[in-house]
C-alpha cells in the first residue's frame, strides 16, 4: 500500500520522505556495525603493576590467546602505582569508550575511595567487561628465615615489636588489610613497607630489605626454593601446598580475596564489551594463561559483564563498611 503523504507529493518530495524515513532505520544499524568492526586495530590493555610480576606474567599470558580470538593484537601496557589504582585511573579519566583501551582492575579499585582521596568513582567512571581470576594470598618468609612456622613469627614479633618489616602491594591492598587485622588480633606490631608490586617485593625479601611479603604472586619465589609459605589468606589450603594451614585454621578468622578482571571507561557500547567479554573468556581456556595462574595458585573466577558489575556494586558497599569498622586512613 502507498503511504498516504507520498501519493499527494511531487516526486521530488516523495524522494525526500523516503529519505527521512530510511534515516533512523540506518542510523539504528551503526552501533551493530560498529561492533561488527570492532576491533579494526590493536587494543591496549593495562596492567597497573610492574613488568615480570605474577599478575604481569598472567595478563602477557592472556594477551596473546585474547589477540587470536579479536583477530588484532592486545598490547600490554605497565602503569603501576596506587595499589593497582593508578592505572585504571587513568583510563576512566582519558581514554574513549571505543573498546581500544581496557584495564585489570582488582579489588583496592573499590577500596580505595573509602581509604583516601581518589580521581574516580568506581560505579560511576568504569564499565566492567570481565571478571577472570582472583589472587590467593599467603604469608611468605625467605627460606633461611628462622620462623618455620606462623606462630614463630608471632612469638618473635611480640618480643620484638616493630622489628619485622613486611612489604605489600599499596597502602591499602589485601595483603596490607589481612596483616593489620592480625596485628589487632594477636597484638603484635610489624613494620609496613609498600610496594608497587609482587615484583618489588620479592627482590626486597631476597636482598633482605624486609623478613615478610603479606600478598599473591608467592608461587615463583617457592618453586625456585628461596622462600618458605608459611600460612594462605584463602577459605582453603592452596593446592599446590595443602600441607600449609590457613589463617582461619591457626585460629585467625581472617580471609584475604581480591578478583580479577578487566574494566573500560564509562559509556562503552554494550555490543563492543560482548566481543571483548567472550574473546577474554575464550583466551581463559589457553594452555600458557593456565600455566601461569597454577604458578600463583589462582584458581578461574569468569563473571560475565552483567555479573561483574553486580559483584563490583556489592563490592564497593562491602569495603566502605569493612574500611569504617577497623577505622583505616591511608592519608
Amino acid at each position: 500500500m502507498t503511504h498516504p503523504i507520498c501519493s499527494t507529493a511531487s516526486p521530488r518530495r516523495r524522494s525526500l520522505l523516503k529519505l527521512g524515513l530510511a534515516l533512523p532505520a540506518a542510523l539504528g544499524l551503526c552501533a551493530p556495525a560498529r561492533a561488527a568492526a570492532f576491533p579494526a586495530r590493536p587494543i591496549t590493555l593495562i596492567v597497573p603493576f610492574p613488568a615480570g610480576g605474577a599478575t604481569d606474567t598472567q595478563m602477557r599470558a592472556l594477551a596473546v590467546a585474547a589477540s587470536r580470538e579479536l583477530g588484532q593484537p592486545v598490547v600490554i601496557a605497565n602503569r603501576p602505582g596506587a595499589g593497582g589504582t593508578l592505572g585504571p585511573a587513568a583510563m576512566a579519566q582519558t581514554a574513549a569508550p571505543d573498546g581500544y583501551t581496557v584495564s585489570v582492575v582488582v579489588g583496592t579499585l573499590f577500596r580505595y575511595p573509602f581509604l583516601q582521596a581518589v580521581n574516580y568513582d568506581p560505579l560511576k567512571d568504569f564499565t566492567y567487561v570481565a571478571c577472570m581470576t582472583a589472587y590467593s594470598y599467603g604469608i611468605v618468609v625467605r627460606q633461611d628465615a628462622p620462623w618455620k612456622t606462623l606462630d614463630d613469627l608471632i612469638a618473635d614479633a611480640r618480643a620484638n615489636p616493630d622489628r619485622i618489616s613486611y612489604g605489600a602491594t599499596g597502602t591499602g591492598g589485601s595483603g596490607r588489610i589481612a596483616i593489620e587485622r592480625l596485628s589487632r588480633l594477636t597484638g603484635v606490631r610489624f613494620n609496613f613497607i609498600p610496594y608497587k608490586g609482587a615484583a618489588e617485593e620479592t627482590t626486597a625479601l631476597l636482598g633482605g630489605h624486609i623478613q615478610m611479603v603479606s600478598d599473591a604472586g608467592w608461587g615463583p619465589m617457592i618453586d625456585t626454593g628461596k622462600a618458605r609459605l608459611l600460612a594462605v589468606m584463602g577459605d582453603a589450603r592452596a593446592r599446590r601446598l595443602p600441607d600449609v594451614p590457613t589463617l582461619t585454621e591457626l585460629g585467625y578468622p581472617i580471609v584475604a580475596s581480591n578478583p580479577v578482571g578487566i574494566a573500560g571507561p564509562k559509556g562503552m557500547d554494550p555490543a563492543i564489551v560482548a566481543v571483548l567479554q567472550q574473546a577474554f573468556h575464550r583466551a581463559s581456556r589457553d594452555a600458557e594463561y593456565n600455566r601461569a595462574l597454577e604458578s600463583a595458585d589462582q584458581p578461574h573466577m569468569l563473571m560475565d559483564s552483567a555479573a561483574y558489575t553486580d559483584y563490583a556494586i556489592r563490592q564497593v558497599a562491602q569495603e566502605k563498611q569493612f574500611v569504617a569498622e577497623l577505622g583505616l586512613k591511608t592519608q
